[in-house]
């Protein structure tokens, strides 16, 4: 008989071993290679096709991949954040569903939500919605100085910000974006970096649009880390996630 204190008799952490199982798959995931290939499939068919207008979250169109909600939800838990600063606000949705996340967590948190042109049905649909409460908008360009120390008091005295880049996707402008928030992130905190996926789409697939390959938030991302080392790619986001509009833009902070 095995005695009672013998390491075979532990009970086994189911959820630790579940945990790890995943961190498995996940690797082995990033280098499954027909599996990139038919999520980078999906991804460009389904763009051209307008997936991502699809859905709504609590009756606004936020107009992002399923996948990457799911992403946002599983930092906002983990991270736990006292606000949420969102560049790009389009019809709210994005807003309202990262201001539903704070309600759920208990608090004060708010997001505040900044765009160069918040048309004035959008404005009041948000300003209507069950969760006005949570959030508060900010009418201007996003690489404003004069908006971004708007942005800046409007957070005054929050000690856990999360920062989420989907503005202009030209690479001069996310630069500049990522100079001006990223000091915001503590360590520990997330910066995410929407429509990195222009990269690596095909040749000409935004003919008309400003961006394109090798002006992009992706290659902003790039030339940014060469000069920052408070941040690092979350590779294991981009493996898991596998179709996401954000490809090396969930972006961990490591150092204070």
């Amino acid at each position: 008989m095995t005695p009672k204190n013998t390491p075979s008799s532990q009970p086994v952490d189911m959820t630790e071993q579940f945990r790890q199982e995943r961190v498995a798959r996940i690797k082995a995931m990033g280098g499954n290679q027909p599996l990139q290939d038919t999520a980078k499939a999906f991804t460009v068919e389904s763009t051209r096709a307008g997936y991502s207008y699809n859905f709504s979250w609590m009756g606004r169109p936020i107009i992002q991949y399923p996948q990457d909600m799911i992403a946002l939800q599983e930092i906002v838990w983990e991270m736990r954040p006292d606000v949420i600063v969102e560049t790009g606000i389009a019809h709210g949705g994005s807003l309202v569903f990262s201001a539903s996340l704070l309600r759920l967590l208990g608090g004060d948190g708010f997001v505040v939500g900044v765009d160069i042109d918040i048309r004035a049905h959008n404005r009041a649909a948000i300003e209507a919605h069950p969760m006005a409460p949570h959030i508060r908008m900010i009418q201007g360009s996003s690489v404003d100085e004069a908006v971004a120390d708007q942005v800046r008091k409007a957070i005054a005295g929050r000690s856990n910000p999360l920062v989420v880049l989907d503005s202009n996707h030209t690479h001069e402008h996310v630069l500049r974006e990522l100079e001006l928030y990223s000091p915001l992130v503590k360590k520990g905190g997330w910066l995410i970096v929407f429509d990195t996926v222009v990269e690596v789409m095909p040749s000409g697939f935004y003919p008309d649009r400003p961006w394109g390959i090798g002006d992009n938030p992706m290659t902003a991302v790039d030339a940014f880390l060469k000069t920052n080392d408070r941040f690092v790619v979350d590779e294991a986001m981009d493996a898991k996630l596998a179709v996401s509009m954000a490809p090396r833009g969930y972006l961990r902070c490591v150092k204070d």
